[in-house]
Order: structure tokens, then sequence, then C-alpha cells
């Protein structure tokens, strides 16, 4: 949803959705130490994931074209994890496929990007890139350990290409409309 920022600037909006997606992590061999650390036995993990962002949106519209930025929060929940060995991990069989008692399965976090759209009307098609970054760890810290905290914030790049579709009419005032309107305002008519 666009709206005008303090009645005059058309290039803001609100961005607001439901994401399903697949996230994961997978260990790579240290050759310093020679090992490769895992968890729960796991050298890799996939987990689905739902969020719901909520972003706010910066857009510079020109002819047939659009330049967008975004930065906001979003919150989510772990559904499910599929934890894979590896070459000389030990996965139990419970754990294959379930979350630990001290997993967290709420996430939240901050997520930024930027793209640009091909506009069509009443087709937009957007390509993004976006960064998410989660404050909220895998586990809890202190698990294996009351001395020895170990945190796992995941971040991730995601880029994407999407068609949208206007279902209402676009409004606003073109840059030139603009610009006379602050001339009247500061000048008078």
């Amino acid at each position: 949803k666009y709206q005008k920022m303090f009645g005059y600037m058309p290039y803001f909006g609100f961005q607001a959705g439901l994401f399903y997606a697949r996230e994961g992590y997978q260990f790579k061999y240290n050759e310093n130490t020679g090992y490769i650390y895992r968890v729960e036995g796991a050298e890799k993990a996939l987990l689905d994931v739902v969020e719901l962002p909520l972003l706010f949106q910066f857009h510079l519209d020109m002819w047939n074209f659009k330049i967008m930025a975004n930065l906001g929060c979003y919150g989510g929940y772990r559904l499910a994890i599929h934890r894979f060995p590896g070459e000389s991990g030990n996965v139990k069989d419970e754990m294959v496929n379930s979350f630990a008692e001290h997993d967290r399965r709420w996430d939240y976090g901050l997520k930024g990007g930027a793209g640009f759209a091909l506009v069509f009307e009443p087709i937009e098609i957007h390509f993004q890139a976006m960064y998410k970054h989660s404050l909220s760890s895998l586990y809890e810290p202190d698990h294996a350990s009351k001395y020895y905290y170990r945190y796992a914030y995941p971040s991730n790049i995601v880029i994407s290409a999407g068609v949208h579709f206007q279902i209402t009419k676009r409004s606003g005032k073109t840059k030139a409309e603009i610009k006379k309107q602050a001339k009247e305002m500061v000048y008078g008519k």
C-alpha cells in the first residue's frame, strides 16, 4: 500500500505478506582443526518456515520502470526440521525430523533489500534482492553448558522475481504536479 508522506511525497509505501520458505545450514570442514562442527550430530539441516514481514518501501516511478528499496522487520515460526548426518555425523533416529527441547521455533529479525520493476499496467514484474538477519538464535545458547554459550543467528540473501497485479487504478500526483503545488505553496498562485 503506497501512501504520501507528509501529504506531498508519494514515494513511500507499506508492504506486508505471508511467506513460506525453506532455509538451512551446512557446516564446512575446518582445515586448521580437522573438524566439522555438528548440531545434534548433523552437519546439515533444512528448516521449513513461515514468516510475516512488515516492511517500509521507498519507490521511485519512471515511465514503465520502478526502483524500490525495503526495510523493516519480520516474525516467523519454524514448522519442521530435516537433519542430515553427512559423511561422519551421527543423527539419532528420533532427531532426524524432530526439534530438540532446546531448539527455538519462534523467529524474528530484520529484513531489507532493493530491486526494480517493469510496469505494464495493470501488471508489474518485480526483481528483488532481500537480506534477512535473525535476532533469535536457532537454539538456547546455554543448552550444552551453563558456562560456555553457543549462538546461531541465521542470515540469508534471497533473490526473487514475481508478477504483481494492480487491483485498483493508480492515484497520486506526478512529479510535475508536486513541483507546481510546492511552488504555489511558497510563492502563492
